[in-house]
């Protein structure tokens, strides 16, 4: 079953969306994620939107813990960012941001690869399934 993210979510990602669109309008593609990554911040910032960024979560593993990941960006504390720069997304991306859904409680996730012509064509939506 999908359960599709509340409406504050969905504002979130709309926010998050149109703020990636605007760093790949200035920057285009080919610079290394660290480079969007601190434009996306530096663009969130001057929106208002809230974020934590490198955030840590704790990982577990039959509820004894194993170590620790950390999300690139964590938008409004309920909206999950993973940055790419990459040829093409691969199943292994989109995994990744499964279990950071999956290890945060959190309903959605954005994949965005800035490695692309259109920043239209970078995202991916990925919705946590119960």
């Amino acid at each position: 079953m999908v359960a599709e993210p509340s409406d504050w979510v969905d504002q979130l990602a709309r926010a998050v969306i149109g703020a990636a669109i605007e760093v790949h309008k200035v920057l285009g593609a080919g610079f290394l994620e660290s480079v969007y990554e601190e434009a996306l911040c530096i663009e969130l910032a001057l929106r208002g939107v809230a974020f934590e960024r490198q955030k840590p979560i704790a990982l577990t593993y039959k509820g004894q813990p194993v170590g620790e990941a950390r999300l690139d960006l964590l938008v409004g504390g309920e909206l999950i960012l993973e940055l790419k720069a990459v040829e093409r997304i691969h199943p292994i991306h989109k995994a990744q941001v499964i279990n950071y859904l999956r290890a945060t409680g959190c309903q959605l996730g954005l994949l965005l690869n800035f490695n692309v012509e259109q920043m239209r064509e970078g995202i991916d939506r990925i919705i946590l399934t119960q």
